[in-house]
């Protein structure tokens, strides 16, 4: 055997084992080219579509949250509408007198009697007399009367609704008694009384002995002064006022949101404008 020759042939196997190794290499190469340009053309396809799906859940949730404005401002007006019915309706069940200016100004007619009228309890009366109130103010000023009695200060109820004959036989009696020019300047003629509402009280206390001039100096007095408005009522004639004498014990509801209105304000009633205090009609018994 020619030893010489083995050398050759291992170069050819070598050659043709590298060629191979080389075609294989060329070939997994392309295989996984082809592979990586696929995933590469499916992850973009999968980017577009994302995109695509971004775009239409935006464009969605940009119409939803149109239609949820819409709705939104749809169940307002409806709000609105229904709250407004309902301020009207509430309004139509209120009796619009209760709110005018009487004294002198307003008139009340001898047939006008307030809608219901709760007796007042006996035990805040100054006298034996039976006296009745506006059954819807009646709890505010059953407050009043309680409150101011855990506080040590004793009020009670010398005089409250009076009727359009009643009144005719007060101011008469007076007018006997003090002459109409006197009359006049402490007493309202009938239909121009605001006890004919129903809604107004002259308040007492045990201390002035029924001397109604000394009531001004009372603690009684300091104590609704500070503290009647939060039960709705005001003082009608205080000092320096157009229309009476000055009558601490003489007090009016008009609800608690006008009279703290009034309070704050330094105001006067029978000063404050007629379509201001119009406003606070639906909310008197609040």
């Amino acid at each position: 055997m020619d030893m010489s020759k083995i050398p050759v042939v291992g170069h050819l196997i070598l050659t043709t084992m590298l060629l191979v190794a080389l075609g294989l290499g060329g070939f997994f190469y392309k295989q996984l080219n082809e592979k990586n340009f696929g995933l590469k053309a499916q992850n973009q396809e999968l980017q577009n579509l994302l995109k695509i799906a971004q775009g239409d859940l935006a464009s969605t949730s940009r119409r939803l949250q149109e239609q949820t404005n819409r709705t939104n401002a749809l169940a307002d007006q409806v709000q609105n509408i229904a709250s407004t019915v309902g301020t009207l309706d509430k309004l139509s069940k209120t009796d619009k007198e209760l709110l005018q200016k009487y004294s002198k100004v307003y008139f009340l007619n001898e047939h006008y009697v307030p809608d219901s009228l709760a007796t007042i309890t006996p035990e805040f009366l100054a006298n034996h007399e039976a006296q009745k109130i506006h059954a819807k103010v009646w709890p505010f000023l059953e407050k009043l009367l309680l409150e101011a009695s855990s506080t040590a200060v004793t009020l009670r109820i010398n005089s409250a609704y009076r009727s359009f004959g009643t009144q005719a036989k007060i101011k008469a009696g007076y007018k006997i008694t003090y002459g109409a020019g006197t009359a006049n300047k402490f007493s309202a003629d009938q239909g121009y009384s605001e006890h004919q509402l129903g809604t107004t009280v002259d308040f007492d206390t045990p201390s002035i002995k029924g001397d109604f001039s000394r009531f001004g100096s009372t603690e009684a007095f300091t104590w609704l002064t500070n503290n009647a408005y939060r039960y709705g009522f005001i003082l009608s004639y205080p000092k320096n006022n157009n229309y009476y004498q000055y009558e601490p014990w003489h007090w009016r509801f008009v609800g608690v949101q006008l009279a703290t209105k009034l309070q704050e304000e330094d105001k006067y009633f029978y000063n404050y404008p007629q379509r201001l205090i119009d406003l606070y009609l639906v909310n008197i018994f609040d």
